[in-house]
């Protein structure tokens, strides 16, 4: 299987790990310093970064502009219970954007991480 990588900045590496590892079943493989964290899940890396954490990633950019969280860009995780699975989240502390959503394809509900950023939940209508 290919492994693909998302690259997401947060406000604060450790929190954001305690999230993905905590709720959504990503295991840590790597943490070699305090604005960097590497994630997996199956076939997704997950690359954790801090705004000027060190590296590439969080480096503001020659026209001044900076990396911030937050946006609509999201991976996905597909899920067999969406709603089961954001009562479980919301009961935990976890925030949505919005409500489930039922669409052509199946449901959907849009989680927050602790910075901002998002992750699709996503259940496939049954065939």
């Amino acid at each position: 299987m290919t492994e693909v990588s998302v690259r997401y900045i947060v406000d604060d590496v450790d929190e954001a790990v305690d999230f993905y590892t905590t709720h959504l079943a990503f295991e840590t493989q790597a943490r070699p310093g305090p604005g960097f964290a590497m994630l997996r899940r199956e076939g997704l890396r997950l690359l954790l970064n801090s705004p000027e954490g060190g590296g590439g990633a969080g480096q503001v950019l020659a026209d001044g502009s900076r990396p911030e969280p937050g946006g609509w860009n999201r991976f996905q995780l597909e899920v067999a219970d969406l709603d089961a699975t954001v009562a479980g989240l919301r009961a935990a502390g976890a925030v949505f954007r919005g409500d489930v959503i039922t669409g052509r394809g199946g449901k959907q509900a849009l989680l927050r991480d602790p910075a901002g950023n998002l992750i699709e939940l996503f259940q496939p209508k049954s065939a």
